[in-house]
């Protein structure tokens, strides 16, 4: 039995134990696979009084996915959404009880059907309504029935939340495709894509007909981007001007949430901030500046705005280390940090279309193309789940742009938009404590003693 309180017209199928939504809101069908579905199943099999907590972004497929999961693995399944029915807050308004809240749901769904270990309750839009949150515990106790929940802005909302449920809910980020996915969107099965995982386990150059398909595919996916309504758009119409319209129709809601949700005082500031990361990007500097954002400002003035931007998810915050050694976050510097945008394909927009143009044909100079490439790489690579920081000298003698940690060895990874030297590279993968280093360009494979050489679109192999 499936209980919607809103309604999405959309259509499911399972195929070969891979996801294919498909999605006719836009008077088309298209189809994208997801790999979050994997561990919503994972939670299923393995919980154990917890509930689900899904973080992430505005637009980047949170409650279809969950919604195509609870139709698909529950006899019944019970969808609440806040902003759509904001009357369902009564259910959560007196006591917290999880006899008393199913008690209350049935007064607000009567038709509502629960059965035992094979009940899904969603919980969409959480931030909007607190007390849900602090249920949670009550619920996960109970244990008669799972519950996730999901929203966009739980980073900016925990302190309308009386209670926070610690060591009943399971904290998850979902993010926009990544580009494994947009692969497997726009037609790249896992076969193809195992294929080419060949190449990067033995270091083997890959043929140059591959490896310019390849490059071209990344080029698209730096400009279109991993949202899956930019995503499907693409694949409907193949239409760099409908992509750039969509992507400023979220750009567009990512502002009405500064407008609604940050405080008047920081409204113009959030916005101002966000704005700066492409000229951030553009100038490539060494840490995040706030001159950029307004002449003579300060941190004092904008903290408090740049925390709101990571805490909506919108931006990513990567932080310099004093020392490249495990673990990193000891030795993180909290004041200094760069700021990228959390899906590519926005920041390409965010420059204009003609970038789009410039990225695709590859004619893209200086240090624009080397900031969009570096947000490239944050993009693959915080979407595999890997914590990345930088390392500057203070004397900027060595600079190296991502290092991510493995078997609590510290890995560096040097960004080039060409194949330039990599001088800092060098110096670091020279520590014995350092196995190896990457260094991510537009050309091929090679490798030289600790230094291996990959093409950019290998990094989501890393």
């Amino acid at each position: 039995m499936f209980v919607n309180v809103g309604s999405n017209n959309l259509h499911f199928l399972i195929d070969t134990g891979l996801i294919l939504c498909y999605n006719d809101l836009d008077g088309g069908d298209t189809m994208l696979k997801r790999k979050f579905y994997d561990k919503l199943l994972e939670w299923k099999n393995d919980h154990k009084q917890t509930c689900l907590l899904v973080k992430g972004a505005r637009q980047i497929g949170k409650t279809f996915i969950i919604d195509l999961f609870g139709r698909e693995n529950y006899e019944s399944y019970i969808y609440i959404n806040f902003i759509e029915m904001p009357q369902t807050k009564d259910i959560f308004s007196g006591e917290l009880t999880a006899d008393e809240i199913y008690k209350r749901l049935t007064l607000v769904m009567p038709e509502v059907k629960y059965i035992e270990h094979n009940t899904l309750m969603f919980l969409d839009e959480i931030q909007e309504c607190p007390k849900a949150r602090t249920a949670l515990k009550f619920l996960a106790i109970d244990g008669r029935f799972d519950v996730i929940a999901s929203g966009s802005l739980l980073g900016i909302s925990y302190k309308e939340v009386t209670s926070i449920p610690v060591g009943y809910e399971e904290q998850v980020e979902m993010y926009s495709l990544d580009f494994e996915e947009f692969l497997w969107a726009v037609g790249y099965d896992n076969e193809k894509i195992n294929s080419l995982r060949e190449y990067f386990d033995k270091k083997e150059k890959v043929p140059d007909v591959i490896h310019e398909k390849m490059m071209s595919l990344l080029r698209e996916y730096v400009v279109i981007g991993g949202m899956p309504a930019v995503v499907n758009r693409y694949i409907e119409m193949h239409h760099f001007g409908e992509v750039q319209n969509m992507q400023q129709m979220i750009l567009d809601s990512y502002f009405d949430d500064i407008s609604k949700y940050a405080s008047n005082t920081e409204k113009p500031k959030v916005k101002n901030a966000y704005l700066s990361i492409p000229k951030q990007l553009a100038k490539e500097n060494k840490k995040f500046q706030f001159s950029v954002v307004e002449k003579k400002a300060t941190a004092r003035k904008y903290e408090n705005s740049i925390e709101w931007l990571r805490d909506a998810s919108l931006a990513r915050m990567v932080y310099n280390v004093s020392a490249p050694d495990f673990p990193l976050t000891a030795y993180a510097k909290d004041n200094q940090y760069k700021l990228y945008i959390s899906d590519i394909g926005l920041l390409t927009a965010l420059y204009g279309f003609d970038m789009k143009k410039a990225v695709i044909d590859n004619t893209v100079k200086g240090n624009v193309k080397g900031g969009i490439y570096e947000n490239l790489v944050l993009d693959i690579l915080s979407k595999s789940g890997h914590k990345l920081h930088y390392y500057r000298t203070d004397n900027g003698s060595v600079e190296v742009e991502f290092l991510i940690t493995k078997d609590a060895q510290i890995i560096p990874i040097e960004v080039k938009a060409g194949n330039g030297s990599t001088i800092s590279l060098n110096t670091l993968i020279e520590k014995p404590d350092i196995p190896y280093g990457y260094k991510l360009i537009s050309g091929n494979i090679g490798v030289n003693g600790k230094k291996i050489v990959l093409p950019l679109y290998m990094a989501m192999f890393i």
